[in-house]
């Protein structure tokens, strides 16, 4: 269990991480999300003690960190970084024994490994050789090949298609089942909402966003309306509540409401029409709810 207690840390005036705490039991996930510059690559290099907090502590186990336990870290850095002049094996081999595997647990899971993640190649090829996307995939099995127990992400999906980034997710979610903490940065809210078990939004430092993805996405209540009937836009648009709303090129409106029971009312208008093939009253994605927390930042 990684534990995360009140971490601070200014560089001169600016704090650019105030005051974070966050607890990630063995075997689930936790997604960090948040502008750039919002604080998340520091708080890794926190966690990590590439960077000494001014406040705060970070426990492992119920401990602080050894030089021991670097050995069960996996961390990718936002910035990647290859050997371009050496071969895929040689590059996995490397950096599992600076986490105290042995070349003789390594080499049989590299072939396990690329095939997992669809790599184009062959073990024996230079890095140099790979496209960017295959680089990426490298990088990517040797932050878990020797199946951390504690796997830190900056920004993993970060110029991986929809494909590959599928392909990265299941490997994440296979680790996750045997046990591994994982905590993760992403711009990507959809990637967040699929495999997150717990969420924390930064801004400017500060955490304004901390709990399970659908708790969440509750609290901003049913504000979002998609409904296919013969009620008109006209009427939707006239119903008071109603701040929004717009008719899609599938027939389908789609109303942002000010609270849940604008829903209400106008589920008995368009009843009154007979069938409705759509009516469904949803919260607001993580996307919507990510973008006006930050909009809250620039008021």
């Amino acid at each position: 269990m990684l534990e995360v207690k009140q971490l601070v840390k200014r560089f001169g005036d600016m704090t650019a991480v105030d005051n974070v705490s966050f607890t990630i039991p063995e075997g689930k996930i936790l997604g960090l999300i948040g502008q750039n510059g919002a604080g998340k690559t520091t708080t890794f290099r926190l966690i990590l003690d590439f960077l000494s907090a001014d406040q705060g502590e970070v426990l492992w186990k119920g401990r602080k960190l050894t030089e021991k336990d670097y050995n069960v870290i996996g961390y990718l850095p936002e910035e990647r970084g290859l050997y371009p002049k050496i071969s895929i094996e040689e590059q996995l081999i490397y950096f599992a024994r600076l986490r105290g595997k042995t070349k003789k647990e390594i080499v049989p899971k590299i072939d396990e490994w690329m095939e997992k993640f669809q790599v184009k190649g062959k073990k024996t090829d230079k890095v140099k050789a790979l496209s960017k996307g295959n680089q990426q995939k490298v990088q990517l099995i040797s932050t878990l090949i020797h199946e951390p127990e504690l796997i830190i992400l900056d920004e993993p999906f970060s110029g991986l298609d929809p494909v590959n980034a599928e392909l990265l997710k299941d490997g994440i979610l296979e680790l996750k089942d045997k046990g591994s903490c994982v905590i993760f940065s992403s711009h990507n809210m959809d990637n967040v909402e699929k495999i997150c078990d717990h969420l924390i939004m930064l801004r400017n430092g500060q955490m304004v966003l901390d709990g399970e993805v659908h708790e969440i996405r509750q609290s901003f209540g049913r504000t979002k309306l998609f409904i296919e009937s013969a009620l008109s836009l006209a009427a939707i648009q006239a119903t008071d509540g109603v701040l929004t709303s717009k008719l899609r090129s599938d027939g389908i409106i789609e109303a942002t409401l000010r609270d849940d029971e604008v829903g209400k009312e106008l589920f008995k208008q368009a009843i009154t029409f007979g069938y409705m093939p759509v009516f469904n009253q949803l919260p607001p994605t993580l996307e919507e709810i990510f973008k006006m927390k930050v909009g809250e930042g620039h008021e």
